[in-house]
């Protein structure tokens, strides 16, 4: 569905992706983690065409992609909800440039409240909800366009540990109830393992490592043993890659 071909991209003389070459398939929910200044956030605004590539080659369903376009939805991590707008309105706006009938985008705003459990909040105001609310109006608003690829740039950051887990379990099971390709940035490795099936490791603007993740999809992957060991293995290859590069520093 998504192709990488060696993909490079610079800020001025610094490069920040560099030959990147993968693939994302349909319905495959990827995560990817990596320290800080390693590119994350640059390689999902290329995928989601808020950039375009220096070099290399970024193919969608087998063509290649230029600029935003419909079918990929974007998620970022301020969740840019509009303050005077209520709930039912903010999830909305990702309708109203589609040519929908005013009776169909309210059937599918009041489907979305449901689905992420807002329906008694649907007339309050962003100023009136809490973070972990105003994440799931900011996921609802982006999956109402029903996207097959839905890219999010760490949704949870700004949330406590409870109101983080609670929105994992929200996204894992948005993802399984209508699987969609998803690409999910993140800093924590415990949330990668949780809603990654694949997780791709970066360093300096590469993909150094792959793991597939056996576990995913189950919802109570958390109280597993292979869980851990998982974290556990990929906490292990971050802190090699810390230890390589401090070396080179030398």
């Amino acid at each position: 569905m998504i192709r990488l071909r060696e993909v490079w991209k610079s800020y001025g003389e610094t490069p920040a992706v560099r030959g990147l070459s993968f693939t994302i398939e349909a319905e495959q929910s990827c995560a990817v983690i990596g320290p800080s200044g390693c590119g994350k956030t640059t390689l999902l605004h290329l995928i989601a065409g808020l950039l375009s590539p220096d070099r290399g080659e970024l193919l969608f369903h087998g063509r290649t992609a230029e600029g935003p376009r419909p079918g990929t939805g974007l998620v970022m991590q301020e969740d840019a909800l509009l303050p005077w707008y209520s709930v039912r309105r903010n999830i909305a706006l990702g309708l109203q440039a589609t040519g929908c009938s005013p009776p169909e985008i309210e059937k599918r705003v009041q489907l979305s409240l449901r689905k992420i459990g807002m329906s008694e909040e649907a007339d309050r105001y962003p100023a009136q909800l809490s973070g972990g609310q105003r994440q799931r109006v900011a996921i609802a608003r982006t999956l109402i366009t029903e996207p097959e690829l839905l890219l999010m740039d760490e949704p949870t950051s700004a949330l406590d540990e409870m109101t983080k887990e609670k929105l994992q379990h929200l996204i894992l099971s948005l993802h399984l109830n209508d699987p969609r390709a998803m690409i999910f940035v993140t800093h924590s490795i415990e949330e990668a393992v949780f809603l990654g099936q694949r997780i791709l490791l970066m360093s300096e603007g590469r993909i150094v490592r792959s793991f597939d993740n056996p576990l995913f999809g189950d919802t109570a992957a958390r109280d597993r043993e292979g869980f851990y060991q998982l974290v556990l293995k990929i906490r292990a290859a971050l802190g090699e890659l810390d230890h390589s590069e401090r070396s080179l520093e030398k």
